[in-house]
């Protein structure tokens, strides 16, 4: 697939994800009535099926990375060329901002402003760190054993996440940098951005190391119908 149409892909479909992300927490935020459960959960299931149908679209063009965490630890698997990389990670970042003001400009506030959402503190970076960690480790177990499932297992990931970790799994470093401009429901203070961040970083290096050992490479011919027998993995006899 020729470069520019994978980068292409990649930052409209990042853009297309944050425009989902924010707006449904707009809308979710003035429908709910100060009932943030509720908005909550209306974010979660709109950012679920959004990102499902997101990979479905992009994914057989650039791989729908979306995120410079997934990048790289593809990169680490050999997977993306390391020539790719800053360019798969700067469309990543533009497309998110890019996504944070078509979001803005559908319900008429400002395309920039920064967050004054508090989204500090250990128990967040811990939860991001496990959200990226568990993120990495469904889209490496599944392309490698049922990759055919793999959009809807990391949609319904993501959609399980915003409820079982205190930070809403933002678990993607381009679009925590793009929230951090949107004073709204899905917002984070520029100032709390690093923090998750690093925590990101951190827990999608671990889970590539991890789920790298758990599920070699398969051999080539190895996947039938979408999956993968777990004795495809083994070596072959010296």
């Amino acid at each position: 697939m020729n470069v520019a149409r994978r980068l292409v892909a990649e930052g409209l479909g990042t853009a297309m994800l944050l425009a989902v992300v924010v707006g449904s927490g707009i809308m979710a935020e003035r429908l709910a009535g100060g009932n943030v459960a509720i908005a909550l959960l209306a974010n979660a299931i709109a950012t679920g099926a959004g990102l499902v149908a997101l990979i479905l679209t992009f994914g057989t063009i650039s791989g729908a990375h979306f995120n410079p965490v997934v990048t790289l630890s593809e990169a680490l698997q050999g997977k993306v060329p390391g020539r790719e990389v800053a360019p798969y990670i700067l469309v990543q970042v533009l497309g998110a901002f890019a996504g944070v003001a078509a979001a803005h400009g559908m319900f008429g506030v400002a395309l920039f402003f920064a967050s004054e959402h508090v989204r500090t503190g250990p128990a967040q970076w811990w939860s991001e760190g496990v959200a990226t960690f568990g993120l990495i480790a469904v889209i490496i177990g599944c392309s490698r054993s049922r990759p055919a499932v793999t959009p809807f297992a990391v949609a319904a990931y993501i959609t399980a996440a915003y409820w079982f970790t205190s930070s809403t799994s933002f678990a993607n470093p381009a679009v925590t940098l793009a929230r951090s401009m949107s004073n709204t429901f899905a917002g984070i203070r520029p100032a709390d951005a690093p923090g998750f961040i690093i925590a990101q970083v951190i827990g999608a290096a671990l889970a590539t190391a991890v789920f790298c050992w758990l599920y070699p490479a398969a051999p080539a011919g190895a996947t039938v119908a979408g999956t993968v027998a777990p004795g495809d993995f083994a070596a072959p006899p010296r």
